[in-house]
Formats: C-alpha cells, sequence, structure tokens
C-alpha cells in the first residue's frame, strides 16, 4: 500500500501527473487497498491522504538506521497503540489506531508498522527506487534473490531492456 500510495505522487510515474487528486483516485485506490474503519470521502480526508504521500517516499531515501527516528515520528503522530483485530474476511491481525482516526492517519501507522517489520527483520535494502533513467517510482523487492531494479508501474524492465539491446546493436554496426 505505501509503495502504491508513493507512486500516486507527481514525477514517480505516469509522465509526472498526479494520480491522487479526486474522489474518484481515492476510490479506485482504496478498491485495491481496502481499510475499515470510517472513510468520509470528503475533501479534508483526500487532502491529508495526499499529505502523507511526501512522508512516506522519504523511507526509500534513508538507510535503515536513519529511517528509525522517521518511523517512530510516524507511529507518535498516529499516537499509535499497537493491537490484535479479527474482523470481515480478515484473520488476525495488528491495528495500531482507533478505527475512527482519520484515515490518513490509519494509513501512516500502518505503513510505518510494516516498515518496522522490515527494518526489525534486517530486510531494508529491499525498499528500493526504480533504477530506470525516466522512473522515480519506489517498490519493494520481493524476489527471492533480492535481484529486482525495476518497478511494476511502467514496463520499466522491459524498455531499459529494449534500450540496452539497441545500444548494444549500434555499437555493433558502428
Amino acid at each position: 500500500m505505501a509503495a502504491d500510495l508513493v507512486n500516486t505522487l507527481p514525477g514517480t510515474v505516469f509522465e509526472g501527473v498526479d494520480q491522487l487528486v479526486a474522489h474518484e483516485d481515492m476510490a479506485a485506490f482504496l478498491a485495491q487497498h481496502p481499510y475499515s474503519g470510517a472513510i468520509l470521502h470528503d475533501d479534508a480526508e483526500l487532502a491529508g491522504v495526499r499529505g502523507i504521500r511526501g512522508r512516506l517516499r522519504t523511507l526509500w531515501d534513508l538507510d535503515r538506521d536513519a529511517a528509525v527516528p522517521v518511523v517512530n515520528e510516524m507511529l507518535a503522530d498516529g499516537h499509535a497503540l499497537p493491537q490484535l483485530v479479527r474482523h470481515d474476511p480478515y484473520d488476525w491481525h495488528v491495528h495500531a489506531t482507533d478505527d475512527d482516526a482519520p484515515l490518513a492517519t490509519r494509513m501512516l501507522v500502518e505503513a510505518a508498522m510494516a516498515v518496522v517489520d522490515v527494518i526489525r527483520s534486517d530486510e531494508y535494502s529491499r525498499m528500493r527506487v526504480c533504477e530506470a533513467d525516466d522512473c522515480d517510482a519506489v517498490y519493494v523487492d520481493y524476489s527471492r534473490n533480492r535481484s529486482k531494479r525495476y518497478c511494476d508501474t511502467g514496463n520499466c524492465g522491459n524498455r531499459m531492456n529494449v534500450n540496452a539491446y539497441r545500444r548494444r546493436k549500434a555499437e555493433e554496426s558502428a
């Protein structure tokens, strides 16, 4: 969720177009990443969610140790109080805020809790920025051998491989 939310920022993918402008954009995002609790579908909620994207993006620019105070600040700002819950089709999982907390707060705290697990398991190096020349999208590398270099948002890997092939062919013909 956090990577997908960050990737809605202008300048990451999609030719620099902000992908979270209208309530319809927010509804589509929530359809892909459902949340329990209060969802108001109002301008303040949309502005709040748009406002946390930059804070989340910083996590991909930091090393593991530098990310810790940022994550702790996110948890403190959300008044995180982790507890196990079970509801709807979901088995036991952690909620760290009240269901009545603003959606942006719940999203920020949930992302921070996920990063806590990433840091604690010493897997922070899996949080990456796409290596394509024209893409700043973020992703989490779930590959077994930690070899993923490109995001899945814009066919970056395929595009970069085609570019490399064309360069090699041009060098061979020269």
